[in-house]
């Protein structure tokens, strides 16, 4: 190796050392108002990021799309982990359509069906947002990453497929605009047509699931061709069509899975990124994950969650 070389690998080590023992900034901004709703974002940073555009990772909250915010605690540690690596890490509101909704069913869908579209179309307006102020808050418009948990890992999930399917609402993104990559904390699609399939190719996805998380199905919950289809079933689409995905599979673990990795998983989460978007890598990985230690709670359903 050339004295250059190493000189160059050593600046580059010394820059990621100083980036990562850095502080993390948080500045909020007024994306849309939409039915009369402020929908504001955080952008968390470090404090010794360069003026050089950083690939964006934005964030979508959980709760049941009735409860849950941008800012929660508990996600503190996963928007300072990726902003101390060189991330603009977005954390958005969205509208919570299912408040004051009752559970959802076979026969009783359309508010989620509704509320999953309420959510995705803010998480398109924040997008826009981004991408039309990019240049000022020095993010590179060609590296979004949408991630999200439980009730933000369907709207992470159902925008790519929305957007890969020319869905109406995604008309609101710009062409040829597309999403770098997708990570899902126990996600999954809403569809009244079987089993998702996608009309140009979905942006490398990183799921993560329970196989005993009964709030959002592993498999499948819904009537015929209409229903929720979790994880297990996107990655039977994902392999059969050679899409690129890497699926975590819980076992015997419930809808906790949603929150734990984005403490857990992190340097997972960071190698996903960097292989499968940065480098893009043509993998299908599927991982089946036993914590012996682990004592689940499987006591949530859409029924107790909901009343």
């Amino acid at each position: 190796m050339s004295y250059k070389r190493i000189s160059l690998l050593l600046s580059f080590l010394l820059a990621i050392i100083a980036l990562r023992a850095a502080s993390v900034v948080q500045e909020s901004h007024l994306f849309a108002v939409n039915d009369g709703v402020a929908l504001h974002l955080d952008i968390y940073r470090s404090d010794s990021a360069s003026i050089l555009p950083q690939p964006c990772l934005i964030f979508v909250f959980g709760g049941g799309f009735k409860e849950g915010k941008r800012d929660a605690p508990l996600y503190e540690r996963y928007f300072h982990y990726f902003a101390k690596r060189g991330f603009a890490v977005a954390s958005i509101d969205y509208r919570l359509g299912m408040k004051g909704e009752k559970a959802p069913g076979p026969l009783h869908y359309k508010p989620l069906r509704n509320a999953i579209h309420m959510a995705v179309a803010d998480l398109y307006a924040a997008t826009v947002y981004l991408l039309e102020h990019a240049a000022e808050l020095h993010i590179e418009p060609t590296l979004f990453v949408i991630s999200g948990s439980s009730a933000g890992a369907i709207t992470v999930l159902q925008a790519d497929y929305m957007k890969q399917n020319n869905h109406l609402l995604a008309k609101k993104l710009p062409e040829p605009f597309r999403y770098a990559g997708v990570i899902s904390f126990a996600g999954g699609i809403f569809s009244n047509e079987g089993l998702p399939s996608y009309k140009t190719p979905p942006a490398p996805t990183l799921f993560f699931h329970g196989t005993a998380d009964r709030l959002v199905p592993y498999n499948k919950a819904g009537l015929f061709h209409l229903g929720m289809y979790g994880s297990s079933q996107l990655v039977k689409r994902f392999r059969e069509r050679h899409y690129p995905f890497i699926f975590y599979s819980i076992e015997d673990v419930g809808h906790e899975v949603s929150e734990y990795p984005m403490q857990e998983y992190l340097p997972d989460i960071e190698k996903f990124i960097k292989e499968m978007v940065f480098d893009r890598r043509q993998w299908m990985t599927e991982i089946r994950h036993k914590d012996l230690l682990r004592q689940s709670d499987n006591s949530s359903t859409p029924a107790s969650y909901y009343n």
